[in-house]
């Protein structure tokens, strides 16, 4: 079905461009038809207003300047983020950690793999000591032939999943339940917690204000093209957001 903004179609040949931009979304043609429909209202308000003078992301970044107003965040907003991230802004915590991956491949049976993975924390629960030796006959990580080690780990060094839970850990601590990363399932150990030290707010400020603003501006600029796309003329696909990398 042909799709149109506000009487302009939009085409194959601007589709296939546009796609390679979104080789990596989970439904790339949505997400390109999303950005499509969105710059045509937005280019549509920017001629409307006499706004041009340049190639098209120009001219929207224009018209966003001039037409959206961005609350700026307050002191007691900044005070506020910095309360609530305190592992944002702290800096040298580390850990030494051992895991024993059982990790998810193409056609494994995930029950037989989460079973396997059970009786092995259980051992493991049951007598700490044999820790190393089941990570060497089981892991699935090279770290399995050191018992495994992965050594010291600092903030970031780890996909969130598996650092969320690692730093909450005790030394000296076993985690009671498995793991769940975009890996596989994990038995994870810390051996040691080295405690890191919380950044004064005023060293932070700055960044806190900047991280803050940049959300106040991504939001309000996907609400205004919300209310265009409401207000135009869309046949052929229902826009059913305005989230798209267009606007972030």
């Amino acid at each position: 079905m042909t799709v149109t903004v506000n009487g302009v179609e939009v085409t194959d040949a601007d589709m296939e461009v546009e796609l390679a931009f979104h080789e990596g979304a989970g439904n790339p043609v949505d997400e390109a038809m999303i950005t499509l429909v969105l710059k045509r209202v937005l280019l549509d308000e920017a001629a409307r207003l006499g706004i041009g003078g340049g190639n098209d992301e120009a001219v929207i970044d224009a018209l966003l300047e001039r037409e959206v107003q961005v609350p700026e965040a307050d002191e007691a907003t900044c005070r506020r983020y910095y309360d609530s991230n305190p592992d944002r802004f702290t800096v040298g915590e580390l850990v030494e950690a051992d895991h024993i991956l059982f990790q998810v491949t193409p056609g494994v049976s995930l029950d037989a793999l989460r079973e396997r993975a059970q009786a092995a924390l259980n051992t493991v629960l049951g007598d700490i000591s044999c820790f190393g030796d089941i990570a060497r006959t089981l892991s699935n990580c090279p770290s399995g032939s050191l018992g495994g080690n992965l050594g010291q780990l600092g903030r970031g060094d780890t996909v969130p999943e598996f650092e969320r839970v690692v730093f909450g850990l005790k030394e000296g601590e076993v985690l009671s339940r498995l793991l769940e990363t975009r890996f596989g399932l994990h038995i994870v150990r810390v051996r040691r917690h080295v405690a890191g030290r919380l950044r004064p707010y005023d060293d932070v400020r700055d960044d806190i204000a900047a991280v803050l603003a940049a959300a106040s501006r991504d939001t309000a600029w996907r609400q205004y093209a919300s209310y265009l796309a409401g207000q135009a003329d869309i046949h052929g696909y229902e826009l059913e957001g305005a989230d798209s990398p267009l606007l972030q």
